[in-house]
């Protein structure tokens, strides 16, 4: 897989959690950014979901790339791994 991920997601998220162990038994590397101890990342999450701090929002870039080439709101394992595949 080429491409990189970031996570947004809160300590108390359920799915952020099963998302991160389903990455992380699949060998995919990600940065996790907690939207609670960063304002800009949480502005970003809200921006990328109709004013809502929905958690996770997953951002595909492609190698060496700083423009997104996908942002997802609580994917699946599947959507990661294709965005992935696509990055």
């Amino acid at each position: 897989m080429q491409g990189t991920v970031t996570m947004y997601s809160t300590t108390w998220c359920g799915y952020c959690r099963r998302l991160k162990s389903q990455m992380d038994r699949e060998g995919i590397t990600y940065t996790e950014v907690n939207i609670e101890l960063d304002p800009e990342s949480a502005a970003f999450v809200e921006k990328a979901n109709g004013g809502n701090q929905t958690v996770p929002t997953v951002v595909v870039f492609a190698s060496g790339e700083d423009t997104p080439k996908a942002v997802m709101t609580n994917p699946s394992l599947a959507q990661v791994k294709q965005a992935l595949a696509s990055a």
